[in-house]
């Protein structure tokens, strides 16, 4: 008997599935995401090691690499583009690489999640201090198998993150979601995506919180593209502060927009040229105002 993947069994409890009402259907659905996200919370310890050992591979400089296929690549996409107006991080600095490119990305019909090669060859960028992380529910996408042999023969830190304890893909640390079977058999942009989706959130964000791009509990390296950042910024520089949103709001026009600066700007009362060098060689405002001797009370 051919072995089937934990993520491609049929799941029992869901035989008759097309003869229920439309409420039992919604319900079991998002009871399946609710085990999906208990699947991902078992995984905690395995991708906090991750973080860790990300975080010393990018405070030499490194950058982290997503690579992954279908509806695994694709929120591994959401999660790189996600990152820059979120925690201000450089162009480039999570990088997803999807099979095929962009036309692939929105066109699921042109499918190269097989190509080995491709991800080999894709992984021709990544550095010896760059985290590589591989994205694939099943565990045996071979895109992104070619991406971790690339990634391990430079001597990348490499990370798989899947929803299958027995995956033969090779990566120094393996962070497994156990989802299990789907709902509806072998759709793993179900359980399996949810789960992904958290791991990858929850990787980015503790990575960029211990990197310092975050005050506290405040998004404050958060790039204002629109109103809607613009007065998100305003806000969070009242909560950070105490000052009102009028008074936020001219702080912020005084440091460009720059956040950061701003808030350092306002905790310390120091001159702007002294707090633009205190976040100088890419410092968090905590780390700033230490440089400024001044007490962080968040």
């Amino acid at each position: 008997m051919t072995h089937t993947r934990a993520t491609e069994q049929r799941d029992p409890g869901t035989v008759d599935i097309d003869r229920w009402p439309s409420d039992r259907i919604v319900e079991t659905l998002l009871a399946a995401d609710t085990a999906a996200l208990a699947a991902a919370s078992a995984a905690a310890p395995a991708l906090a090691a991750a973080v860790d050992r990300a975080l010393e591979r990018i405070g030499r400089g490194g950058r982290v690499h997503y690579f992954g296929a279908g509806a695994s690549g694709r929120l591994a996409v959401l999660d790189a583009t996600e990152a820059t107006p979120t925690f201000g991080t450089p162009p480039g600095f999570f990088t997803a690489h999807f099979p095929g490119g962009a036309a692939a990305l929105v066109d699921s019909t042109l499918d190269y999640e097989d190509a080995r090669p491709a991800g080999y060859d894709d992984a021709g960028g990544v550095r010896a201090v760059d985290v590589v992380v591989g994205v694939t529910a099943s565990g045996t996408t071979r895109y992104v198998a070619g991406a971790l042999a690339r990634a391990r023969e430079t001597g990348a830190l490499t990370v798989l993150v899947t929803c299958v304890p027995d995956s033969p893909l090779d990566a120094d640390l393996t962070v497994v979601a156990r989802t299990g079977p789907e709902a509806i058999t072998g759709s793993t942009r179900l359980g399996a995506g949810t789960a992904t989706k958290a791991l990858l959130n929850a990787f980015s964000t503790a990575l960029m919180v211990r990197s310092g791009r975050t005050w506290s509990n405040l998004m404050v390296h958060l790039v204002a593209t629109n109103a809607k950042l613009t007065g998100r910024a305003t806000g969070i520089m009242a909560m950070a502060t105490g000052l009102d949103t009028e008074e936020s709001a001219a702080v912020l026009a005084r440091s460009g927009g720059d956040l950061p600066l701003a808030l350092v700007h306002a905790l310390s009362g120091r001159p702007l040229d002294e707090c633009r060098r205190a976040l100088g060689g890419g410092r968090g405002v905590r780390a700033a105002l230490e440089v400024l001797a001044v007490v962080d009370e968040a």
